[in-house]
C-alpha cells in the first residue's frame, strides 16, 4: 500500500484523520476503518474537555460504518466482568471542566476490529487532572482493557462523554498498517 506517495510497510503508523479543534459538540465519530489496509488503530485524545463537570468520557462501536453507534449497557464489558454503555476512557465520572481541570489525553487503541467471529478489544491509556488538582492515570480497572461484546466486525467509533458535550480538544486517528 502507499500512502502520499510513499510505501507503507506493515507494522507502520499512518495518520487518518483528526477531529480539528472541538468545539461543544455531541460526539466525534471516526468511520475511517478499512480492513484492506490496516489491522488496528489509535485514537489520540489531546485535552479532551467535557462541557459538563464530572463525568465520563466513553468510546462506542458501529458495526454498520457509523450509521449506528452502540450504548447498550451490558455490550461492554472491563476490569473483570463490570458492564458498561461502551469503552470506558476514565473511571467513574472524574473528567471536569473547571479551570484548574484539563480534561484527557492519551490513547485509546483498538484491536483488529475487522475480525469477524470475536470480540473487539481496546486498552485506553489516559492522563487526567481531577478536581482536586490531582493528577490520575484516568485508565479504567485491569489497567484500561475493555471488550465489545459483538462478534460483528467494528467499522467506525464514536467519542461521547456519559453526560453533555465535548467542550474542547482534538481527537487524532492513525491506522496500523497491515
Amino acid at each position: 500500500a502507499t500512502y502520499m506517495g510513499t510505501k507503507i510497510t506493515g507494522g507502520s503508523l499512518v495518520y487518518l484523520a483528526s477531529s480539528g479543534v472541538i468545539s461543544n459538540a455531541a460526539s466525534v465519530a471516526f468511520t475511517q476503518f478499512d480492513a484492506s489496509e490496516y489491522d488496528s488503530y489509535q485514537f489520540h485524545l489531546l485535552y479532551v474537555i467535557p462541557a459538563t463537570d464530572n463525568t465520563r468520557l466513553m468510546a462506542h462501536a458501529s458495526v454498520n460504518g457509523g450509521g449506528a453507534y452502540d450504548s447498550t449497557d451490558g455490550n461492554y464489558k472491563f476490569g473483570s466482568a463490570t458492564n458498561a454503555t461502551g469503552f470506558p476512557m476514565t473511571q467513574s465520572e472524574r473528567i471536569g471542566s473547571a479551570s484548574n481541570e484539563f480534561g484527557v489525553c492519551g490513547q485509546l487503541s483498538i484491536f483488529s476490529p475487522a475480525l469477524s467471529g470475536t470480540y473487539t478489544m481496546a486498552k485506553a491509556e489516559i492522563i487526567l487532572i481531577d478536581a482536586a488538582g490531582n493528577i490520575n492515570e484516568g485508565a479504567i480497572d485491569s489497567v484500561g482493557a475493555s471488550v465489545y461484546q459483538n462478534t460483528t466486525a467494528v467499522n467506525a467509533i464514536q467519542f461521547k462523554m456519559l453526560s453533555g458535550n465535548i467542550e474542547s480538544g482534538e481527537i487524532v486517528m492513525y491506522g496500523i498498517a497491515n
